[in-house]
């Protein structure tokens, strides 16, 4: 787990389509409330806070009450260990491609 004390995997929470567009819609935003966000689904306000609640335990997501409303919006920082993880691959993929392109130019000589 990373520093900021994450009960659940970063790479689980964003593994679902339906986590990932509520972060998209949270990153669009700089915070919204629970029947906005409900109402971006085809699903009730349980399921969607059934999601929510694993991008909070993932340290995505932070909630705050504003009297009866809880309102939502993302943390970004917990996407670094994804995007690192890319990163490496990204490079391992570049560093093929420029041997494969060098082979092949070697086998047009």
């Amino acid at each position: 787990m990373s520093e900021n004390n994450q009960l659940r995997d970063v790479f689980d929470a964003i593994a679902d389509p339906t986590r990932r567009r509520l972060i998209r819609l949270l990153a669009e935003a700089e915070e919204l409330p629970l029947h906005e966000l409900t109402a971006q689904f085809q699903m009730g306000r349980t399921a969607v806070s059934k999601h929510l609640t694993i991008l909070k335990e993932a340290g995505l997501v932070l909630d705050r009450k504003v009297g009866r409303e809880t309102r939502f919006r993302l943390n970004a920082s917990p996407l670094k260990e994804i995007q690192d993880w890319v990163a490496f691959y990204s490079k391992f993929w570049s560093g093929n491609m420029l041997r494969l392109k060098q082979l092949l130019e070697e086998e047009e000589e």
